[in-house]
């Protein structure tokens, strides 16, 4: 994982028309997307049809990556940031994709973040936008061909995580290859408890892939362009971090 410095990021809809400033504390995020051989890992399944271990894993919803993250924090002794009710904490334990469905996890049930662990968890979506910026201001940190996998390039297929340049902080696949899901409720008086995804994927148009824009969907969503990467609250103490 790489550590991110504190910033500020001005996040802004293009719907709404709104605008506003996010205050963003130090964070680790992973470097790249979370790869099908690390999910088969943690979870012993496969989502999806790609084929190749080093590929994001796609075809997760935002529930998936939750209980991932909680699973993986478990499995490192850390402590899980994130807590549901007792019927979904059940099913979560029972594990992720389809069992945990059938133990009735994926559901509009409530689940807290706690703020104070050190698990892993997903970024908020103005951590992400400030980490897939890196200090730039434009609408993406590099010529589009030479960071993502988009339509104009990626033969309507999802690519190997870091074939792509960088941006300044080390980060790969920020924009296109898959969707990042996010932590953030979209709009909850317009969209209900549909959540954000950013950057962008390999089945999308140029201007889908940029640092600023929004998408939303439900937390059961599952698609073929849509992943996530994890991140740690940055610990108090200098806890070591694997790195993902």
């Amino acid at each position: 994982m790489i550590t991110v410095p504190a910033g500020r990021v001005t996040l802004s809809d293009r719907r709404t028309q709104r605008r506003w400033a996010v205050d963003v504390a130090p964070f680790h995020l992973a470097r790249v997307p979370v790869t099908r051989a690390l999910y088969a890992e943690v979870t012993g399944e496969r989502p999806g049809e790609a084929e190749g271990d080093r590929l994001p894993v796609d075809s997760v919803s935002w529930w998936d990556a939750i209980r991932f993250c909680n699973t993986l924090s478990r499995r490192e002794g850390l402590t899980p940031a994130y807590h549901f009710d007792a019927e979904a904490e059940a099913g979560a334990r029972a594990g992720t994709g389809r069992a945990a469905a059938e133990a009735g996890v994926e559901s509009d049930a409530p689940v807290a973040w706690d703020a104070t662990a050190d698990g892993y968890r997903l970024p908020t979506e103005a951590e992400w936008e400030h980490a897939c910026r890196a200090g730039t201001t434009g609408p993406r940190y590099g010529p589009l061909d030479d960071i993502a996998w988009y339509r104009g390039n990626a033969a309507e297929r999802v690519h190997e995580v870091g074939g792509k340049q960088p941006n300044a902080w080390g980060f790969h696949d920020m924009l296109g290859n898959v969707w990042d899901w996010c932590w953030d409720v979209y709009d909850p008086e317009v969209y209900g408890t549909y959540r954000v995804l950013r950057g962008g994927g390999w089945f999308d148009e140029h201007w889908s892939c940029r640092a600023s824009a929004r998408r939303r969907s439900h937390p059961t969503f599952r698609v073929d362009d849509v992943g996530f990467r994890p991140a740690r609250t940055a610990p108090l103490h200098g806890a070591p971090l694997r790195k993902h």
